[in-house]
């Protein structure tokens, strides 16, 4: 059977893409997850600030009110907590390019256009066969408008296309009035993918010491459901790959991503407690699932249970928010 898949122009031998976390940090655990069978790899994010850091051009709105509150320049990391700075981090790629023969997919975690730009060139001069711009941005200022902030994004997606030759993909959060209306601007301004979605890490209060913390938990099976609803809304309304990240764990996961019309499924919470070799064990339940159900390619399921494709498009409007609230009864006694 034939599990092939393209995403961003690359041919991949299957749709399993580890997305970008600390697992592409070492060479090693890269070859591993390609042995294990992973089609490419997103690289682990430069972030704006270690860039601005170095170039002195701190981006303002990242920084839109430090001024009045000195304790939150707190939250910004030491450039020697980073792992990686800009300059190693080209020279990561590059090395990951001579371990693996699988594409490597270099990712920006940022909001401006900024002087990250011209790295998003040297990213590619790397070697990096594509890039994702991984936009991450909380407007908190209570003037900054919802088309200010759409501008942002897509202005800054502009900026990149205007300087590479590699395919772009923009992995963003679901945090918009009109989802459907943000990825066709996205789609207008040149992107080769669309990623949904980016995770918002939300911080806890610590009680006893009255501060507010950082707070990390790895992500859960029913977190899919958010991309892979959009996912199959947008399908065929858009020219750009789609893309789910987000709550995949399993071959079950995988397969819902491909019929809401997903080119890949990418994975990183349950590599991160599992290991690189739990790829292997979703691609032999891939396949043995599609020789059962009789599937002879991946490319048969793409977008067979769309918004366009299904019986009922009602049921990802407003219609399933009322059958799903009525379909539960339980005794309360």
């Amino acid at each position: 059977m034939d599990i092939k898949t393209k995403y961003l122009g690359l041919e991949l031998k299957n749709p399993i893409v580890p997305s970008a976390s600390p697992l592409t940090e070492d060479k090693d655990v890269a070859k591993a997850l390609e042995d294990a069978g992973a089609a490419a790899l997103v690289v682990h994010s430069l972030f704006e600030e270690q860039i601005t850091s170095d170039t002195e051009e701190l981006d303002h709105f990242l920084s839109f009110g430090t001024e009045s509150f000195a304790e939150a320049t707190s939250y910004f990391p030491e450039p020697t907590e980073f792992k990686l700075g800009p300059e190693e981090y080209l020279n990561h790629i590059a090395t990951l390019k001579d371990t693996v023969e699988i594409p490597v997919i270099g990712s920006i975690n940022g909001v401006s256009a900024g002087g990250w730009v011209k790295y998003a060139k040297e990213i590619e001069e790397a070697g990096a066969d594509a890039l994702e711009l991984n936009i991450y941005y909380v407007p908190t200022s209570t003037e900054l408008t919802g088309e200010e902030v759409e501008n942002m994004y897509v202005e800054t997606l502009k900026a990149v296309k205007e300087n590479l030759e590699i395919p772009v993909a923009v992995k963003l959060g679901p945090f918009f009035s009109s989802m459907a209306n943000m990825a066709k601007k996205l789609d207008d301004a040149g992107a080769d993918a669309l990623v949904l979605f980016n995770r918002f890490y939300q911080p806890d209060f610590d009680l006893e010491n009255l501060e507010v913390i950082p707070n990390i938990q790895l992500s859960s099976n029913w977190e899919l459901r958010l991309p892979l609803r959009w996912i199959a809304i947008l399908y065929g309304k858009v020219k750009a790959d789609l893309a789910a990240t987000s709550g995949v764990q399993s071959h079950t996961d995988v397969l819902k991503v491909m019929m809401a019309g997903g080119k890949v499924a990418m994975i990183a919470s349950e590599l991160l407690r599992k290991g690189p070799g739990r790829i292997s064990e979703i691609l032999d339940d891939l396949k043995l699932w599609m020789e059962e159900h009789e599937y002879e390619s991946i490319e048969q399921m793409q977008g067979s249970l769309s918004m366009r494709s299904v019986a009922n498009p009602a049921a990802f409007e407003r219609a399933n928010y009322m059958k799903t609230l009525n379909s539960f009864r339980q005794p309360l006694i």
